[in-house]
């Protein structure tokens, strides 16, 4: 994947353009969890989202490797897109995003805001993917994948300011959408020598990765309906599970309920905004607070571009 050196200066780079992302502890989550809990705060960076770190180092290899492609194109349902369309408007390049039709309306006025065309198509994400294969093919533009080696190098920077920030971590809980996060954190833990647990959240009604990582073969579901949209994966990656398979403990469901719950919890305790991938880590502490009692755990707040009025149904 990369090594020490390769992702200190991924984190170089990444810091020319965002500072590092605050870790606080936050005194009511701790009393809420019965943890000493350390939030990642990747929902302050300038997309709001940690996906913005992948987009800059992702773009920057692709630059050095030859002569800049005619344009991008990619899928998803809105921080890859808000990073590519970032990195790629500091680049001079083209951006063209695919996102699932009724796709977030915020997260795609965002997009076209960093200056993305915008298309959409498909009935999820894993129907944009197709309709964005298709596109770069029609266009021979460059087709940047969900999940690849620079991107979770880029991704990684925040694991390494986490770890670099808080000692001795017992667990940290991360939110698995197609996988570079918590393969970051993963790798960087490892590089690094550390001993804490990982592990992966998804949500129940997204779980593809859950039953792949339990029964150790990649299984495809029908749907992923979830609020968490940054978790809404129905086909897993093969590279990413085996990652998560070598290194994670394991990967926990929480339900809809849950994440709001935790999305009206980070409101309340840190008047930070979560969306649902972003507020899922904290459900899934919250399920498994017996089991972290006194332990100190770091959950990573991957986001917070979630819609004003479904937020404002959330907490209410």
């Amino acid at each position: 994947m990369f090594d020490l050196d390769g992702l200190r200066a991924a984190a170089d780079l990444v810091h020319k353009v965002v500072a590092p992302t605050p870790t606080h502890a936050w005194p009511l989550l701790a009393a809420r969890t019965g943890a000493q809990v350390f939030v990642k705060h990747e929902n302050h960076t300038p997309t709001g989202a940690f996906k913005l770190r992948g987009g800059l180092t992702y773009i920057d290899h692709l630059l050095r490797a030859g002569a800049p492609p005619k344009g991008l194109i990619s899928a998803t349902r809105g921080n890859h897109g808000q990073s590519l369309a970032f990195a790629g408007r500091r680049a001079g390049l083209k951006v063209a995003i695919v996102v699932p039709e009724g796709n977030s309306i915020e997260k795609n006025a965002a997009m076209r805001a960093f200056g993305a065309e915008l298309i959409e198509s498909g009935r999820d994400f894993d129907a944009a993917v197709e309709t964005a294969t298709s596109l770069a093919q029609e266009r021979a533009w460059h087709r940047v994948p969900s999940f690849h080696p620079e991107l979770v190098r880029g991704v990684a920077t925040y694991a390494l300011e986490l770890f670099e920030a808080v000692q001795d971590l017992d667990t940290v809980y991360v939110p698995i959408g197609l996988g570079s996060g918590i393969c970051g954190l993963i790798h960087t833990r490892d590089l690094l020598g550390r001993k804490t647990e990982i592990v992966g959240v998804v949500a129940a009604n997204a779980d593809a990765y859950a039953q792949s990582f339990e029964t150790g073969k990649l299984v495809t579901t029908a749907s992923a309906s979830t609020l968490a949209d940054g978790m809404a994966c129905r086909i897993p990656m093969e590279e990413a599970l085996t990652m998560i398979r070598k290194g994670a403990a394991r990967v926990v469901r929480v339900e809809e309920d849950e994440i709001k719950a935790a999305i009206r919890a980070y409101h309340e305790d840190t008047h930070n905004l979560a969306e649902g991938a972003g507020a899922a880590p904290l459900a899934a502490l919250l399920r498994e607070r017996d089991r972290q009692a006194g332990k100190r755990v770091g959950l990573i707040l991957t986001g917070a571009n979630i819609d004003r009025m479904v937020y404002a149904g959330i907490v209410t």
